[in-house]
């Protein structure tokens, strides 16, 4: 899967173009990693690592975009997050030293950055601005799955939806003829938001028809993304 024929990116460059926590690191720890990682090319519809196999490094994504799930007894798909540029996967279960709690699935041709266990040890147990930095990280994921959990238990399917498009705009905005940049299927829409594929069908649909989106195949306009925050309650 190593690619020799393309260029790598330098750490320190990506981690100031993405505000990616290696922004933290020294200059020798820099070196370190560009010397010691593997860069990889994925294609859409690639595994990089399954839920309770161990792994031996994380990944830093450079670019594409994977998505992050974890697969119920029934064998659906509950999406914990999408990683793009700058952000980083499978850390917890290197730092834990435990089998990774999640899948991860490439629905957008993606490069990676495959980084040593021993390497992100090291940087936490020697680089203080860096393991505090990893913390945070830690600390942000966990409120978005509190506030996750709290999405399930309080509010509809259709205010969990126009929430989670919300949210797909802020993560990666829109176009310039106001398409998200990220293309899902509705089932992976579902598996968002926790519910069945035909709900969202037809809230999309009740969407539409409110002129709050248009619909084009996988891709989705936001016309309305004032009306679509109204109807998440996300500011409440």
């Amino acid at each position: 899967m190593k690619q020799q024929d393309v260029f790598i990116p330098f750490c320190e460059k990506c981690a100031l173009e993405t505000n990616a926590i290696f922004k933290h690191l020294t200059r020798d720890e820099a070196e370190k990693i560009n010397f010691e990682k593997d860069f990889r090319h994925y294609k859409r519809g690639d595994i990089l690592y399954h839920e309770g196999n161990r792994i031996s490094g994380f990944y830093c994504v450079h670019n594409g975009i994977i998505k992050v799930f974890k697969t119920g007894l029934d064998g659906k798909e509950q999406i914990i997050r999408f990683a793009k540029g700058g952000d980083i996967i499978a850390y917890r279960s290197v730092l834990s030293n435990e089998p990774a709690c999640t899948t991860a699935k490439v629905i957008e041709d993606c490069q990676v950055c495959f980084i040593p266990t021993e390497i992100l040890i090291s940087f936490v147990k020697s680089n203080p601005a860096f393991a505090l930095e990893l913390v945070k990280l830690t600390c942000h994921e966990l409120g978005e799955a509190n506030s996750y959990i709290t999405d399930i238990a309080q509010k509809t399917v259709r205010e969990r939806l126009a929430e989670v498009l919300v949210q797909l705009v802020n993560d990666f905005g829109l176009d310039e003829s106001k398409f998200l940049r990220i293309s899902l299927t509705r089932e992976e829409l579902a598996n968002i938001v926790g519910t069945a594929t035909e709900s969202v069908i037809r809230l999309l649909s009740e969407f539409k028809t409110d002129k709050l989106v248009e619909l084009n195949g996988r891709k989705i306009k936001v016309l309305n993304i004032k009306g679509l925050e109204k109807i998440s309650n996300v500011f409440n």
